[in-house]
């Protein structure tokens, strides 16, 4: 290629055109860089850093003195010390209305949600005193709101009837509480070693779909209190609960209980939808549970309609959170039973926990960091397994609240703490008299915000196999159980992941009209293709999974076109030219799946061309001689260097 004297004139592909002394043009082909050669000592370590360290959490302590580090380790620990330094009154003003708003939502729910686990009231208000207050010591959110849960709640509960029988309640508590502990050690140990990105295999469609048929459950389950129906399935999917409730329709409904169920829910409805329409009435929804309960448990008391077979809560201990470390197994047949529950259950606060903080977080523009979060979550349920307290977690209802509130900072978990510790030392024997019903209509109007329908449709219109986990998840929970819906919501992300990974998507290039950019032929029909040169770009790593896949989709492609020149009057395809710049990554398997697509050309007649491969990409080649295999100048920095090297004429026409 002739050199000459002149400026370049770089067309934003890799290529330029250099103006000689007498104004003709020269085609400059630039060749591909190779990085310096690292160590398997230095890839090894760069890879566990990006993987485990990507957001670098060290670089805050480099270059400072002793006692600054210690300052930062114990921020990073206790991000309270942090935000505590600035804190004032104007900040405390806010997180004191939000903290007292989101405690009148919370004591009727927490009443609720425990009788969801199974557990006695009592418990979904020690659930939110403890938990609460190690969170706003520990937890980056400003707005997450700690407490039990429905869908958490619900989980715990049937898969531990599944274990051993509600009715051993001794033995029933003392499971529940191992699952807490197990479920906090299963958290701390995914944020301490790093490993939250584990939790972003189950796919937001997966997690929609869990979440919708999960409030469906819910709210079928409530049917018992709601009818005061007293004998009712322990199974929680559709069927059973259907034939339970209508079985009992002649001689197990009681009109009173229906009666209050059926006026509050229809209350708690439309006080959530004031809410919605006037985002400054977010009180209204707020405080619609307890006013319900309140007016619901004096209606009861002043006809003694419990005489008349409206089921009430009866009592609830009075104080705070006894110990109950002596209650958790840690030895015996039971300590695998707790492991199992825990896990599960520990995965689906986290995840719930982590969606809600990123999701304020990015409403008021502040970062929150995932790993420390799950040693956050996980510390509050280790510590509240040991204080009577079952799986917390943020409540996305209870948060929203909050965040409406005007809440500042996690002080508001300590003002809504504080106040259920008055309701248990001062309070618990005013709801003697609650009915039941009530409890289940809080709990139906709470999880009818979790059927997502937009989302759902959403999801439908973007992709059809994200879907199918939406579908698949939905269907199980609701036909099945929580625990088959949840395993086809992990079983369809997994199965996504290795459709995408073993059969990745690769296109056909051509030339976008009077430039020297290269475009799939499907997106631009104006793109026209070189005669004489096949372009194909691969769209994923090359790994052992999709290797072979890879050879033989590039072989499909040229054989393809070969036949369709064999019915016109074209040249044959001389040059195979392999677009690499989405080709991240390569190992032995896919190496050798070129050095066969390399042979199978050969015996065609086609000579195999790389354009762009990347830095990890190029390594590879060079450490397993491929260039030496097909010549060092078969590899170029962009597309069109490497149709100007194999077709000069078409890039002069460019």
């Amino acid at each position: 290629m002739a050199s000459s004297v002149g400026h370049l004139s770089e067309d934003g592909n890799g290529t330029g055109k250099k103006l000689t002394d007498d104004g003709s043009q020269t085609l400059h082909v630039h060749k591909i860089g190779v990085p310096p050669q690292q160590s398997l000592f230095q890839e090894f370590t760069a890879a566990v850093k990006e993987t485990l360290f990507s957001d670098n959490p060290f670089s805050r302590f480099k270059d400072q003195p002793r006692s600054r580090k210690l300052l930062l380790g114990v921020e990073s620990v206790f991000p309270i010390v942090r935000w505590g330094r600035g804190y004032d009154l104007k900040k405390l003003r806010g997180d004191i209305l939000a903290g007292l708003t989101i405690a009148s939502l919370c004591i009727p729910q927490d009443i609720a949600y425990a009788k969801l686990a199974n557990l006695a009231p009592q418990y979904g208000l020690y659930t939110s005193f403890v938990p609460p207050m190690i969170y706003a010591v520990m937890g980056s959110s400003r707005d997450i709101a700690i407490g039990p849960v429905a869908v958490v709640s619900l989980l715990i509960g049937t898969m531990l009837q599944k274990e051993i029988d509600p009715t051993n309640k001794a033995e029933y508590l003392r499971l529940a509480f191992t699952s807490t502990f197990f479920a906090g050690i299963t958290q701390a140990t995914l944020g301490f070693f790093r490993l939250g990105f584990l939790i972003d295999f189950l796919s937001h469609a997966a997690i929609v779909g869990f979440m919708g048929g999960a409030a469906i459950t819910i709210a079928l389950q409530q049917l018992k209190g709601f009818f005061g129906i007293k004998k009712f399935t322990k199974n929680t999917d559709i069927i059973s609960v259907m034939r339970s409730v209508f079985d009992s329709a002649h001689h197990g409904w009681n009109w009173q209980t229906i009666l209050i169920g059926a006026l509050f829910l229809g209350f708690l409805l439309f006080a959530k939808y004031i809410g919605k329409k006037n985002r400054r009435l977010f009180w209204i929804p707020a405080i619609a549970p307890l006013l319900s309960v309140i007016l619901s448990t004096f209606f009861v008391y002043v006809t003694r309609a419990d005489k008349q077979g409206v089921q009430i809560v009866r009592n609830i201990d009075k104080g705070i959170n006894p110990s109950s470390l002596e209650k958790i197994y840690f030895n015996g047949p039971n300590v695998l039973k707790g492991f199992k529950v825990g896990v599960v259950a520990g995965l689906i606060a986290l995840a719930e926990a982590i969606a809600i903080g990123r999701t304020f977080a990015g409403m008021k523009d502040y970062q929150i960091d995932g790993n420390k979060e799950m040693v956050a979550l996980g510390a509050m349920n280790v510590v509240g397994s040991m204080t009577s307290c079952y799986v917390a977690t943020g409540s996305f209802s209870r948060s929203a609240v909050n965040y409406m509130a005007g809440c500042q900072t996690a002080v508001s978990n300590l003002v809504m703490s504080a106040v259920v510790f008055l309701t248990l030392e001062f309070m618990t024997p005013l709801f003697k008299y609650t009915p039941n019903a009530i409890l289940s209509a809080i709990i139906i109007s709470a999880v009818v915000s979790l059927i997502d329908y937009d989302a759902a449709i959403l999801i439908w219109k973007v992709d059809k196999l994200d879907f199918v986990a939406c579908l698949g998840a939905f269907l199980g929970v609701i036909f099945a159980s929580v625990e088959i819906g949840l395993l086809i919501a992990v079983s369809i992300s997994f199965a996504k992941i290795l459709l995408q990974v073993t059969r990745p998507r690769t296109a056909i290039l051509g030339n976008i009209p009077a430039t020297t950019v290269y475009r799939n032929i499907l997106q631009y029909p104006e793109a026209s293709q070189i005669p004489g040169v096949l372009i194909v770009r691969v769209d994923s790593a090359i790994y052992f999974s999709n290797s072979n896949y890879v050879k033989e989709r590039i072989l499909r492609w040229l054989t393809d076109e070969e036949e369709k020149l064999k019915a016109v009057p074209l040249s044959r395809i001389q040059f195979l030219i392999i677009e690499m710049s989405p080709v991240t990554d390569i190992d032995t398997s896919g190496i050798h799946a070129l050095e066969e697509l390399h042979r199978s050309l050969i015996k065609r007649e086609v000579q195999l061309v790389l354009a762009n491969p990347g830095p990890a990409v190029i390594n590879k080649l060079h450490a397993s001689s491929f260039p030496q295999l097909i010549g060092e100048e078969k590899i170029f920095l962009a597309v069109a260097d490497a149709v100007a090297s194999c077709c000069p004429k078409a890039m002069e026409d460019a």
